[in-house]
């Protein structure tokens, strides 16, 4: 798969002003794999991302991984972090709170908990019946967000317990495209958060944005995001083509 439409990169391409690319990490420059710290970039994305450094007003990945594990995988110098959806400050989880997901995800083999600091993770991949083991953790999971005043957010294959009110990968695209005071951005996703970053974009192009929406596209690609993409690349090597042509 791959598809475009030429206006929105053409447009991109001729906005005057100050340009970014933003980007997500895990589906989009890094395959999927079976557990997150096997993760690792795709071939030619380093590269590819230092070019941009010098040449638009702002290059940065935004992910719901943690700042020091993007250091590590990205590890390009210039390029902004956006970790754990653009969330880091102080903010600690309810007390008990992990304990109490832990036990949950204890309830089913193969399920994997991934503190964060501020939020959760409750990865399902690795269960003999993931669509089974998703439909058993969603309601518990749902319930202690309502209880502790979290919020229970979905992706590929993991829920995570989020700050209840945050806005998240939207709110953090939004943030850079209003800090670095750009005029135009390309941001590329895969999954279902994605969406919400997309969402925003379509309200700033509203109020003058030159704004280029990519999908990455792969097995567990909603079909929303890739219905609402002006540009759809296929996988992690799809996107690190596009990158190379900015």
């Amino acid at each position: 798969m791959g598809s475009s439409k030429p206006r929105a990169l053409e447009a991109f391409a001729a906005a005057e002003g100050r340009a970014g690319i933003l980007v997500d990490f895990d589906g989009s420059l890094s395959p999927i794999v079976a557990r997150p710290e096997l993760a690792q970039i795709r071939e030619g994305a380093r590269d590819a991302l230092a070019r941009l450094v010098g040449r638009f007003a702002v290059v940065a990945v935004v992910s719901g991984r943690t700042r020091a594990e993007l250091e590590t995988l990205i590890g390009v110098p210039g390029v902004r972090l956006a970790a754990l959806y653009g969330i880091e400050d102080d903010t600690t989880l309810p007390e008990d709170l992990e304990e109490r997901v832990r036990a949950i995800a204890a309830t089913i083999p193969g399920i994997r908990t991934e503190p964060k600091g501020g939020s959760i993770a409750v990865h399902y991949r690795g269960a003999a019946d993931p669509q089974a083991a998703e439909s058993a953790l969603a309601g518990a999971l749902a319930s202690i967000a309502v209880e502790t005043g979290m919020e229970l957010i979905e992706g590929k294959k993991v829920l995570e317990l989020v700050p209840a009110g945050r806005p998240l990968k939207g709110g953090a695209v939004e943030r850079i495209v209003i800090d670095a005071a750009l005029d135009a951005v390309l941001y590329a996703g895969d999954d279902q958060a994605d969406l919400k970053a997309f969402e925003v974009l379509d309200r700033l192009s509203a109020d003058g944005l030159v704004a280029v929406k990519v999908a990455v596209h792969g097995p567990e690609t909603p079909t929303a995001l890739t219905a609402s993409a002006d540009v759809v690349v296929d996988g992690p090597a799809g996107l690190v083509g596009l990158l190379r042509r900015l």
